[in-house]
């Protein structure tokens, strides 16, 4: 399939626009679950584990319905298939607020929900990196921060609305707001071909089942199943952490609202960083996932509110480098042709982790009484993680290097385009 050149600026704009709140009407949601948490436990009087479930179904639905999206989006067009999601998400909570027993939750919250962030989210991102190259980075992280903005508000917001109509009435509320989501989903206008037999192609595009044998990106798959568990489990459990400590109903709310105000802080920091190309992509997000497990290892250790406030904050900021790059880097993985399909299956393999991991810390805070084992699996987990982050560095520049000496070598006349191209064939 021919890609038409990305314009980097124009139209692109009112597209990372459109991102930037289905970011905050999705993922931010997702991210202040937690605040539902223990009003779910304590209505149906289950176990830490059981609760969670909630949760991880949301999570992997999200992940496993990410090819399907990338499919649908390759088939149809970004723009149907995010008014669909937004249908469905809205659907879920709206449902969920009748209450009719925790595996209504797991059908509504988790299923419904879970599948429309998933066909709001992937196309959504993937529209921004097909309308800018040299911007990307920049376009990713502003897009992205709209999860951030969305949650400083949402914090508090849920918080309130929890205690003034019911976790019931809250879903409610925040399933009709949900509704926006087909809006901005109408706003995603397609990319134009460079020409007019360009489009038949377009729609004959398949998904790419054949990046699996790739090893850079099965490597970076591994990478997500276990970075998953340090993303989506701290924020599930840092509302009931903090809430053994003895503090008010408002501030592990407002500890949210910092942690979010971080994260913002880190998307946009490290997307300035990844554009000014001060640093490869892959080498810098080595790094900072393996802050991010030393972070998540120390938070618990005190017991003091406000230094758990420091360790937060510091956590966000690292979420939020890690989140500005993780997604494009896959674009350095299998380029910009393969993107759709090598994020589709990087979000379907990542599901696992993002579903067994907040059950397994569940499991893990009921055993031992106490919610810092959460907090340590998480970190053990994203410091294996950036063992494989190096090592698809590692290949990747292993592969450009040698692509550059072919190259080198067929513009000097030592090596004939035949050669080339079957080189070309091999390193893919």
């Amino acid at each position: 399939m021919a890609i038409s050149e990305p314009p980097d600026g124009g139209y692109g704009w009112v597209v990372v626009m459109s991102a930037f709140f289905i970011m905050g009407l999705t993922a931010a949601v997702l991210k202040n679950f937690g605040i539902f948490f223990l009003d779910i436990q304590s209505h149906f009087g289950v176990l830490t584990s059981t609760t969670s479930w909630v949760t991880s179904t949301t999570i992997v639905m999200f992940h496993l319905g990410a090819p399907l999206a990338s499919a649908l989006t390759m088939h149809f067009s970004h723009r149907l298939v995010i008014v669909v999601g937004g249908l469905l998400s809205a659907c879920g909570l709206l449902l969920a607020s009748l209450d009719l027993g925790l595996p209504w939750l797991y059908l509504t919250m988790g299923v419904l929900q879970g599948t429309g962030i998933a066909f709001t989210w992937i196309p959504a991102n993937s529209l921004v990196s097909h309308y800018f190259s040299r911007w990307r980075p920049i376009a990713y992280a502003a897009a992205s921060s709209g999860e951030c903005v969305f949650a400083v508000v949402f914090s508090p917001s849920f918080r309130w609305l929890i205690e003034a109509y019911g976790w019931q009435g809250a879903l409610l509320v925040i399933g009709g707001l949900q509704l926006n989501l087909c809006v901005c989903g109408a706003l995603m206008r397609p990319l134009e071909a460079d020409d007019a037999t360009e489009a038949p192609a377009r729609r004959k595009v398949v998904f790419q089942f054949s990046l699996m044998g790739k090893p850079e990106l099965l490597l970076y798959i591994l990478y997500g199943v276990l970075a998953a568990v340090g993303f989506f489990v701290p924020p599930l459990f840092l509302v009931p952490f903090v809430s053994s400590l003895g503090t008010g109903s408002y501030w592990p709310a407002f500890l949210l609202s910092a942690l979010a105000l971080a994260d913002l802080a880190g998307r946009l920091l490290c997307g300035w960083v990844a554009n000014a190309r001060l640093v490869r992509n892959l080498q810098l997000l080595a790094t900072v996932v393996t802050l991010l497990g030393v972070v998540l290892l120390l938070l618990p250790v005190s017991r003091d509110y406000w230094t758990v406030l420091v360790f937060s904050a510091l956590y966000g900021f690292l979420l939020g480098c890690a989140v500005a790059i993780h997604v494009t880097s896959i674009v350095d993985i299998v380029t910009l042709e393969g993107f759709d399909s090598g994020l589709g299956l990087f979000m379907l393999f990542r599901s696992i982790g993002g579903f067994f991991g907040p059950p397994a810390a569940g499991w893990l805070v009921d055993r031992t009484g106490d919610y810092s084992a959460a907090f340590y699996l998480s970190g053990v987990c994203l410091l294996l993680s950036a063992v494989f982050v190096g090592l698809v560095d590692r290949l990747v520049q292993r592969r450009k290097s040698s692509e550059a000496k072919v190259h080198q070598e067929v513009t000097s006349g030592k090596v004939n385009p035949r050669c080339r191209r079957l080189s070309s064939i091999r390193s893919w």
